[in-house]
């Protein structure tokens, strides 16, 4: 499959660049897509949840009062569960959300993303282009010549750029990201991916090179 390079201001340049079929063609595999974008999720959760249990919480040393006579039901403690300010009954503990995903199945999870996008024709590539000044509405200005600026869209830069990227900091629906940091999240989680053409070869060269 070929693609056009589109200049900065939108219009189709005469260059083309070939999309590596092994990336950008192959047959979709959702569940990797499921198992990698879970494995992700789950790894952005701290896991330092916790509450006091009753041996940890303060207080309840004395007995609130005594067992028989009061009519009452018997209470040990003041901090048992049944009560207010008591202590919880098995109540979060810190662990870890690690889930482990096979390196050839999150390969054939980004592949298979790579592959829906292409097949819905939702990537643009376009050319390296950097800009002289931080100024969001430049940035607003190149979304709305790709017709993107109402579309959650990943601008795939080659490499970091810091004007590029603090100009689209600010745009709602748009997310910047290094070719080689970008995330199956990222991939599946915007509607367009507008890669930069040292981007997209990077993406090729990692990808062709293992």
């Amino acid at each position: 499959m070929k693609l056009n390079v589109h200049k900065i201001d939108g219009t189709k340049s005469e260059e083309t660049i070939e999309l590596v079929s092994s990336i950008f063609e192959i047959e979709p595999n959702e569940h990797a897509i499921y198992l990698a974008v879970k494995a992700y999720l789950a790894h952005q959760r701290q896991g330092t949840h916790k509450a006091k249990e009753r041996s940890e919480v303060s207080g309840g040393g004395k007995k609130p009062w005594r067992q028989k006579g009061r009519g009452t039901a018997r209470a040990g403690s003041s901090r048992s569960p049944l009560w207010v300010g008591g202590g919880t009954v098995f109540g979060p503990r810190p662990h870890l959300y690690t889930l482990k995903v096979p390196k050839k199945v999150a390969r054939l999870a980004k592949c298979s993303a790579y592959s829906l996008k292409a097949k819905e024709n939702k990537i643009v590539v376009v050319e390296d282009f950097t800009l002289p000044e931080i100024k969001t509405k430049k940035m607003a200005d190149i979304l709305e010549k790709f017709s993107l600026d109402s579309k959650k869209t990943l601008l795939m830069v080659g490499k970091n750029d810091p004007n590029v990227y603090k100009s689209g900091r600010n745009i709602e629906k748009l997310f910047i990201v290094e070719a080689k940091l970008a995330s199956i999240f990222d991939i599946v989680n915007n509607d367009t991916l507008l890669i930069q053409k040292s981007a997209l070869e990077e993406i090729i060269s990692n990808y062709t090179k293992n």
